[in-house]
């Protein structure tokens, strides 16, 4: 079961702060990983303690949970499933007994060996489930490990593991970081005080006053104790695979995903496709939020100015109410409003960062041409998503994928815009600085999967 999250940990010495607000806070600052469910586990170094429940950060815990969590230590997740259902048993972090003591796992990613780990389990008598999440796999693994450390018994599980993996893993005195050997996904490590932190992005780290240490490596293990912290290198990683979408959509803006900051990447990518797909237009727009700063780089680089053409509305979350049919056919109009004065008689650039069905896109093309907009040009800092993802990002299967089956003009008919263009694979990855091309999975662009 593919599972978009976010993972967070902390481990402070002496009783200053209250840990589970600081896992709190952590959170909140990666929502927008996971609007599902959220959950924290806490020990004091005697025992552990997990709350989590269906719903968003700040509707779980209140301040009246928090401070019946309490300990120095503690782990963090929010998820969104992308696959199965939406249900309590599935929220995270997860609470096993390994021989060696209680432990609590939460995980960030997709294991593509599910059906090899089953019969790993069955053969230790383990009962599974048919539609158990990747990360109760991973738990019960190392429960039933022969292994009586569970730093060994964690080494031994993640050697089994294919696919993509960010893992924290709390047991009663200590917070421990894992990163599969491509790193897929970033998992980073910080300072506060008197310990040390762990997290998706470092975003989470500004909001409770850490400092940033660097990212964990693909394939290595690190291991909190107290006010010190041990590395191991415990997969081999011959080559990198990490996510081009944690850039394009997935990171927040102010991250700094693998050595680079996210907004300055999505405006180096705007630019790019505003040379490579110029346009005659009075204005440029961005379909908000993660249009915004690729938005901001075509308007720098083509001379057009930037203006808030669209409209989010901010008190529309995960738990809005459908209750009928028109609602469902509405929700872009419930989400996003055009304001009229800005775009009436104006050519519009549109930009996006993706498009999946084009059913939105199209919905928001009628929506400014019924506000009065001349014509919409519609740019995506994207290429063509031709190939789903099966390490975590939420693209369906191929059938489902709009552009494997159908040119760009096809699709330019059917969201009735005036002109559609895409950045190309090559121009997106020549913004990067600090990576070459080959340190990519652009798997759902090119199927070259780094994993078959």
């Amino acid at each position: 079961m593919k599972e978009e999250c976010g993972v967070f940990g902390i481990f402070h010495q002496g009783k200053v702060i209250n840990v589970a607000q600081f896992c709190y806070l952590g959170l909140f600052a990666l929502q927008h990983r996971g609007q599902e469910s959220a959950g924290i586990a806490i020990s004091n170094e005697q025992k552990i303690l997990i709350y989590r429940d269906l719903g968003l950060v700040s509707e779980i815990f209140t301040e009246e949970i928090l401070n019946t969590l309490s300990g120095n230590l503690a782990i963090g997740h929010v998820r969104y499933s992308t696959s199965g259902a939406n249900r309590w048993e599935n929220s995270q972090p997860i609470l096993e007994e390994h021989q060696s003591g209680s432990f609590a796992l939460a995980h960030n990613g997709h294991i593509i060996n599910q059906e090899e780990l089953k019969r790993i389990l069955s053969s230790r008598g383990e009962r599974v489930e048919e539609n158990q999440t990747d990360s109760h796999l991973i738990s019960k693994l190392i429960k039933s490990s022969k292994e009586k450390n569970i730093e060994e018994a964690i080494k031994k599980v993640t050697a089994c593991l294919k696919g993509a993996f960010c893992l924290v893993i709390l047991t009663k005195d200590k917070l421990i970081g894992i990163r599969d050997s491509y790193g897929f996904h970033p998992l980073v490590l910080g300072k506060i005080d008197n310990g040390y932190t762990l997290a998706s992005e470092d975003s989470a780290f500004s909001i409770i006053g850490a400092e940033y240490i660097r990212e964990i490596e693909p394939g290595e293990m690190v291991v909190i104790k107290k006010d010190s912290y041990s590395s191991y290198q415990i997969l081999s990683s011959a080559k990198k695979s990490l996510c081009v979408f944690e850039y394009i959509y997935f990171a927040r803006p102010d991250s700094n995903v693998f050595g680079e900051n996210v907004a300055f990447i999505r405006e180096k990518i705007g630019e790019r496709l505003a040379w490579e797909h110029p346009v005659e237009a009075d204005i440029v727009i961005s379909v908000p939020d993660s249009g915004r700063f690729a938005a901001l780089g075509y308007a720098h680089e083509s001379g057009i100015p930037f203006q808030e053409g669209l409209l989010k509305n901010p008190y529309v979350g995960r738990t809005f109410i459908q209750p009928s049919q028109a609602l469902r056919e509405n929700l872009v109009r419930i989400k996003l409003s055009v304001i009229s004065r800005i775009v009436e008689n104006k050519r519009v650039v549109m930009v996006d960062d993706s498009i999946v069905r084009g059913t939105t896109t199209r919905k928001l093309v009628k929506l400014l041409k019924n506000a009065g907009a001349k014509e919409v040009h519609v740019r995506i800092s994207a290429p063509p998503i031709n190939y789903p993802c099966y390490f975590g990002i939420d693209t369906p299967n191929k059938e489902d994928l709009w552009a494997s089956h159908f040119s760009i003009e096809e699709i330019r008919k059917w969201i009735e815009a005036d002109s559609l263009e895409y950045i190309s694979l090559e121009g997106l990855l020549k913004v990067f600085q600090h990576h070459p091309p080959s340190n990519f999975c652009t798997a759902c662009f090119d199927g070259i999967y780094p994993i078959s």
